[in-house]
């Protein structure tokens, strides 16, 4: 903890968590990185072996590379957000990562190996909506193999049924072709945001709940934000929890009643670790 002025308080990630943190981040982007080079690699062995010749089914070849591609791009994608996250870590570690001022105002950010989580599971959901955006494609790919059907009648029947299934999983391509759109835009403003810190008054329009040794701060019109107090070294997490309960003890109309009985437990808490 440093203090700034009488009444401003300034708090950095702890060393320990950020060792870890960082060599989580680390390892996270290693894995992505090797995703986007075997992909790439893939696509670039796949490319050679058939012929792009135009045709009016979708070839199972293209559909193949497209997705190696589609995997390259997202695997940089969690490579970029995984540097952006290493990015938030060390300005936590060496600038800051709580401030408790006087004027009732606190800036946090979250630093938690549990945005290393949410990429995966962004990465995870868009990979998931490109499937389904194939699987709609699928019929397409048939038309290649009922055009070939020694039968007229049969390659006839055939191939007006796939054509049928072709406007159908069209119906389901386009609309998720579209969220993926919109989740590609989500996804740049969550790697700006990761991390980034946000300033709460607290006053009463602000709630502080402080469960499983973690401080959840709510406030409308800003974002929600949750600080593991385990990222802080002890000593720094008991001078908070004291600040918090000094100034919670001073408000007239306090944030909410069970702060004080939650301050006091994960003092308890912390003193014990």
């Amino acid at each position: 903890m440093i203090q700034l002025t009488r009444d401003s308080y300034i708090f950095r990630l702890g060393d320990g968590p950020y060792r870890r943190n960082r060599l989580r981040g680390w390892l996270l982007f290693g894995a992505f990185l090797v995703c986007a080079l075997a992909a790439t690699l893939l696509s670039a062995l796949l490319l050679p072996t058939y012929s792009h010749a135009f045709t009016l089914y979708l070839k199972w070849q293209d559909v193949l590379v497209a997705l190696f591609w589609y995997i390259a791009l997202l695997s940089l994608a969690g490579c970029a957000m995984a540097v952006r996250f290493q990015y938030a870590l060390r300005t936590g570690y060496t600038r800051k990562m709580l401030t408790l001022v006087s004027d009732g105002t606190i800036t946090v950010r979250d630093l938690s190996h549990k945005n290393l989580a949410s990429i995966v599971s962004v990465i995870t959901t868009a990979l998931t909506c490109f499937a389904v955006a194939l699987v709609g494609l699928m019929p397409e790919m048939l038309l290649g193999w009922t055009l070939s059907l020694p039968h007229a009648f049969l390659a006839f029947l055939a191939t007006g049924i796939a054509v049928l299934l072709s406007i159908v999983g069209l119906v389901i391509t386009i609309p998720v072709l579209f969220v993926m759109l919109l989740g590609g835009v989500s996804c740049v403003s969550f790697c700006c945001k990761m991390g980034s810190p946000h300033t709460y008054h607290l006053n009463n329009h602000a709630s502080l709940i402080i469960d499983d040794f973690a401080l959840a701060i709510h406030s409308p019109g800003v974002p929600e934000s949750l600080v593991e107090l385990a990222l802080l070294t002890p000593q720094d997490q008991r001078q908070l929890l004291y600040l918090l309960r000094a100034r919670w003890i001073a408000a007239e109309c306090p944030w909410n009643p069970g702060l004080g009985e939650e301050i006091a437990a994960a003092l308890e808490e912390a003193i014990i670790a």
